[in-house]
């Protein structure tokens, strides 16, 4: 389910939050579903327990999941981002993003259709 690259220069528990966050996103996990503990997914990925529990902290932190202490981890149903922080920042990151992208002279209609590909699942690329 999970690969986390090693040899990269991104710490795993980096690797791992992404790969999660992706999983979350593109619904392979759902709402309320429960993740694997963290000594059954170190054991899995041959990790060390505090890395799973650091990946699993941010993703909180982010609003992906939560935790019932005694229970696990959970995927945290999804919700409005009317006026967040994080939506801000995310806004603040795909404009420029597609700035980079207009300078570079790809067609607005191509940054469109990656953006519609992305909202219907695809992988945008």
């Amino acid at each position: 389910m999970l690969q986390l690259d090693f040899r990269s220069r991104v710490p795993v528990y980096e690797q791992l939050t992404e790969k999660i966050k992706e999983l979350i996103i593109h619904k392979v996990l759902k709402n309320d579903e429960q993740l694997p503990s963290v000594r059954e997914l170190a054991l899995e990925l041959t990790v060390n327990p505090n890395t799973i529990q650091k990946a699993y902290r941010e993703l909180e932190r982010q609003g992906y999941i939560y935790s019932i202490p005694g229970k696990g981890s959970f995927v945290k149903p999804r919700e409005k981002l009317e006026n967040s922080p994080q939506k801000e920042e995310l806004m603040k990151q795909l404009q420029k993003i597609v700035a980079e992208l207009v300078y570079l002279g790809v067609p607005i209609e191509e940054i469109l259709e990656i953006i519609e590909k992305t909202k219907k699942g695809g992988s945008g690329a």
